[in-house]
């Protein structure tokens, strides 16, 4: 029996005539809908015609969450006034619930994604709904990509809607532009927030540090859970509090202890019990609960009871280090739109109340979204299903944000390596059968490898437990925790024995599918037998565990595969370190696996969450397409290292010294690298090849082109040039430091253009001044230094010039001490020589002093030699 007073009470009814009109005429539509208006379950039942008086259709819903799956599909259901399987079902990874009556059909968009590799035109379904486009989950933007490019070459007639709560409708009603060519799609709005909600700023005290990676200030969730407390004195209901993460909601469960509440632990992996009991509302005796959520009560849910959100202002987006193969989850501020979805949990059933805790002024600096999935993920899974739906470069799609080139890039070389598309980005009908697993590329890698070496089941369920990582109480040893998951009755463990039966089978389809097995050593298979441990005959059970999960972990990551270092971790394939927890039982192990592991941009080193022991042999076949053998010389610890490395990839293997039998041209780029590196100080620099840089440098700051430029950085960058023939047969530091720079440098002047018979002209190492000395220039400061005596520069007016530019004359006392600074020798004799004579001509008796210097004749000797000589 349909429960039309409660239908009734949905806002979104008023929005359907028009939704149904739009689809009749368009065939598309953008429905905005505020959260608790009832989109999720009102608008497919009138589609379907299960409601009103529409036509009979085949609709098929798709949700971001398993748990939005099953909750949209009960209560579909019990609006109709069924059970689940009959007009409503639903199916997620590994359960189906549906039969030959089910009209209404609620999906992941991963199970979307599935059906439309397998069957394009997805027969019998008559209009898809994709629910919560807001989210930008990755699934659901390629899964809008595939059905706009379906629409408009296999069926037109298939109605398509993009639902949402918070999305920028405009944005999307561009990209489901109709197939007639008639402009944009439709938007349909519908008005109402379910029962309303009002907004309360709960600001937490100052000091409150930043989170960064997975961290999260402890004296934030005090203030979070504080302000359950507060809000649960002043208002009757339930309360949803929203965490980013299963770590912050068992602190904060365990700082709410003593409350007189029933708290439970709502996210993705909690056992499913949790989830009904949760979504059932409260129980025997009416007490009043609080529950504690991740973002998977965001949206399409009604919590039953909950009156009161507590928004703790954070959420959880991956993040992707491309170069190191290595993801990691990043802790941000919520979006707005998200914590709009958050807030609207209150209102579903009655007027609500929400408390945010962050400050008013700090609401409207917040993003308007979150970050596309797109832009920050790993875009291997993506890269896969774009080449086997025929756009390997993905640009032919839908998309409201285009995939970064540089993430594309690095998909398609993982995808490569293990066999799944071919050089020119193609699907390869190995990628297709990976592509049909439900699984990454790399773990689809591992499954159908590692089935023929260790059997489908491990194989099966070794993979199971890399595609969702065991609880943390599981510990960091994959092996240990594959028994335990075998051992364990736990929410974690349904769920993985299940998955495990799926892949054995899909495991059997795939190898049925094709005899044909890739062997090349570009990571397509060939990871040959697991020692004798893996087999019937060797070893106990346990030894033979360790080994399988070792392997199949290896083909899953080959870049991960690690070995110890004599200072202590790890160093993985793709040349990150890692570590393992203090305490952890693989500390002493040599070469490891890693299944799980992070890194945030404060760390140096890599967090290994879960990784399998393997031995080296293992290693060697796993990563065996990263493996390489050569000659390695470079400048390393002040001079030049020449060896011969086996390696993979960052790790390396065997090494071997080659001392003077390394290739010349390696050894000379080795030591250009040091010159880099240290400078032209590494050569012999003597007195006239210091002066002969200083001239240098004076005419090229003075005159320019085509004097060169003689600094550390252009010498450098020139050392090939200049440092011919001594670089070629230099093999070592001390062959450089033998190298004389001032012979070598005179390689750098000008001689094409005949300017460098002109140094001495232009910069000379000497001037020759009125008494016949022949005094050197010192060109090392900002300009020329003329050091001279100051009586033997008698009878001369004007200064002397090099380049042109007037040397800087430093006039010295007898005994060779300055006594005057001058740039202009005729001002000085004028103005400046009478004060230095009275100062100096008591002190220096013997020598002469005239009245007039600029007339006097210039001497080197003192007065009394000059009267014996004349």
């Amino acid at each position: 029996m349909i429960r039309h007073d409660a239908l009734d009470r949905l806002p979104v009814r008023h929005a359907v005539p028009e939704l149904l009109s739009a689809l009749a005429e368009r065939g598309t539509a953008v429905l905005s809908a505020p959260p608790g208006t009832g989109k999720t379950t009102l608008v497919p039942l009138a589609l379907a015609g299960l409601i009103g008086d529409g036509p009979g259709r085949r609709v098929l819903v798709a949700e971001p969450r398993r748990m939005a799956v099953r909750a949209a599909a009960r209560r579909m259901a019990w609006l109709l006034g069924e059970e689940v399987g009959g007009a409503v079902g639903f199916s997620v990874r590994g359960e189906r619930r549906s039969g030959p009556a089910t009209r209404i059909e609620v999906v992941t968009t991963g199970v979307l994604l599935q059906r439309l590799q397998r069957d394009p035109e997805l027969a019998g379904v008559d209009v898809v709904l994709l629910d919560e486009c807001h989210e930008r989950h990755l699934d659901a933007d390629t899964a809008i990509a595939f059905l706009v490019d379906v629409r408009a070459t296999l069926r037109p007639e298939l109605r398509l809607i993009a639902a949402s709560a918070t999305s920028d409708a405009e944005a999307w009603a561009e990209l489901l532009t109709v197939v007639d060519g008639s402009g944009p799609a439709p938007v349909v709005r519908s008005e109402g927030e379910g029962h309303g909600y009002a907004v309360r700023f709960a600001a937490p005290p100052t000091g409150i540090k930043p989170s960064h990676g997975t961290w999260v200030d402890p004296a934030l969730l005090r203030h979070v859970a504080a302000t359950v407390r507060l809000a649960m004195e002043q208002h009757e209901g339930d309360v949803l509090c929203f965490l980013p993460g299963t770590g912050e909601i068992a602190r904060t469960a365990g700082l709410l202890s003593g409350l007189d509440a029933e708290v439970l632990q709502l996210h993705g992996r909690a056992p499913a019990e949790v989830q009904d009991a949760v979504l059932r509302g409260a129980g025997p005796g009416g007490r009043r609960r609080v529950v504690l959520s991740t973002s998977v009560a965001e949206s399409s849910l009604t919590v039953p009871g909950v009156r009161i959100v507590v928004d703790s202002g954070l959420a959880r987006e991956p993040r992707m280090d491309h170069a190191r193969g290595l993801g990691s989850l990043a802790t941000v501020p919520v979006s707005t739109a998200a914590a709009t979805q958050r807030a609207g949990r209150s209102g579903r059933e009655a007027q609500g109340v929400v408390y945010r805790c962050w400050s008013e002024a700090e609401d409207g600096s917040r993003a308007r979204y979150p970050s596309p999935e797109i832009r920050i993920a790993d875009l291997a899974d993506f890269a896969l299903r774009a080449a086997c739906w025929g756009d390997p470069t993905a640009a032919g799609l839908a998309l409201l944000d285009p995939p970064p080139a540089g993430a594309m890039a690095a998909a398609r070389a993982v995808l490569e390596s293990i066999g799944a598309v071919d050089g020119g980005g193609r699907a390869t009908e190995r990628g297709v059968r990976m592509s049909r697993l439900g699984l990454h590329p790399r773990l689809g890698r591992a499954l159908l490898d590692g089935a023929p070496e260790v059997g489908a089941r491990r194989a099966a369920e070794v993979v199971a437990l890399l595609s969702e990582e065991p609880p943390r109480e599981y510990g960091d040893d994959l092996a240990a925790a594959w028994r335990a998951a075998r051992r364990g009755s736990d929410g974690y463990g349904a769920r993985w024995k299940a998955e495990a039966r799926r892949l054995e089978r899909s495991a059997g389809e795939a190898a049925g599918g094709s005899q044909s097995r890739s062997g090349s050593g570009s990571g397509g298979g060939g990871a040959g037998k697991v020692g004798g441990s893996a087999g019937s005959g060797g070893g106990g059970a346990g030894e033979g565990e360790d080994a399988v999960a070792g392997l199949v972990t290896a083909l899953a990551f080959p870049e991960r595969v690690a070995r110890a270092r004599e200072q202590g971790g790890y160093l993985m394939v793709s040349g990150s370190g890692a570590r393992l927890a203090e305490g952890s039982a693989l500390r002493a192990t040599p070469w490891l696996a890693v299944a799980v592991a992070d890194r945030t941009a404060r760390d140096a080193t890599a967090r290994v969450r879960l990784a399998a022991v393997v031995d080296e042999s293992v290693a060697r076949r796993a990563a065996g397409h990263l493996r390489s053998t050569g000659e390695e010389v470079h400048w390393e610890d002040g001079d030049v290292v020449a060896r011969s490395v086996d390696r993979l990839g960052a790790v390396e293997l065997t090494v071997r010294p080659l001392g003077a039998g390394a290739a010349p041209a390696l050894v000379r780029e080795a030591l250009l690298d040091g010159l880099r590196r240290e400078g032209p100080g590494l050569l012999r620099w003597g007195r006239e090849a210091g002066e002969l840089r200083e001239r240098l440098a004076f005419l090229q700051r003075e005159l320019g082109e085509p004097w060169p430029d003689v600094a550390d950085g252009p010498l450098v960058e020139r050392a090939g040039e200049w440092l011919e023939p001594e670089l070629s047969r230099a093999v070592r530091r001390a062959d450089l430091g033998r190298i004389d720079a001032g012979e070598a440098l005179r390689r750098l002047l000008p001689w094409a253009s005949g300017e460098a018979g002109r140094l001495d002209e232009l910069a000379p190492e000497r001037i020759e001044v009125p008494s016949g000395s022949r005094i050197r220039v010192d060109y090392g400061g900002e300009r020329p230094v003329l050091a001279v005596k100051l009586q033997e520069m008698f009878g001369l007016a004007d200064t002397p010039r090099v380049a042109g530019v007037p040397v800087l004359v430093h006039l010295l006392s007898p005994a060779g001490r300055p006594a005057a600074v001058t740039a202009d020798l005729a001002s000085f004799w004028r103005d400046g020589y009478r004060a230095v004579r009275a100062e100096l001509r008591g002190r220096y008796p013997k020598h002469p002093w005239p009245e007039d210097p600029s007339r006097a004749e210039p001497t080197r000797h003192t007065s009394a030699r000059l009267r014996r000589e004349g």
